[in-house]
């Protein structure tokens, strides 16, 4: 086992928040556009994939995982990427989030860029007690207001 893979294994290693996504595309196959935007996220180390699964969800409403193999040659990048922390529970419940006849991508990732200040608090006795996410359109709907007061 390499120094690297030791240190990721040990229980105390640095921990970033972990946050996941459910995006919904129409028809059964994304496009490929923001796998760059996500890509470079990785590859500098601000965030570190944790788990990826691709579904698809029929007119009917029945739910079937996509393998990457069946999605475009620039997916193939993320295959072996699941870890299966996702389980059958929370697909269903991702699935509940997209409409018949549309596929989704739900990404599980961890904020590496957080790490050493989650830690810091941790190890000082504090404790996230409510975290949540402001929606881009509430915030400029916000801006604007202030703006034009």
């Amino acid at each position: 086992m390499t120094a690297a893979a030791d240190r990721d294994q040990a229980p105390d290693r640095e921990l970033g928040p972990v946050d996941y996504v459910v995006v919904e595309w129409a028809g059964r196959e994304p496009t490929g556009e923001a796998l760059p935007y996500l890509m470079d996220l990785i590859d500098r180390g601000i965030v570190r994939l944790i788990d990826i699964v691709f579904l698809t969800k029929g007119a009917d409403g029945a739910v079937a995982l996509v393998e990457i193999g069946e999605l475009g040659v620039e997916f193939a990048i993320f295959d072996g990427a699941a870890t299966s922390i996702l389980d059958d529970t929370d697909i269903a419940e991702a699935a509940t989030a997209i409409e018949p006849g549309s596929s989704a991508a739900v990404l599980v990732w961890e904020n590496l860029w957080a790490a050493p200040f989650a830690t810091a608090l941790r190890n000082n006795g504090g404790r996230v007690v409510a975290s949540g996410r402001i929606p881009v359109d509430a915030l400029l709907e916000s801006l604007d207001a202030i703006e034009r007061s």
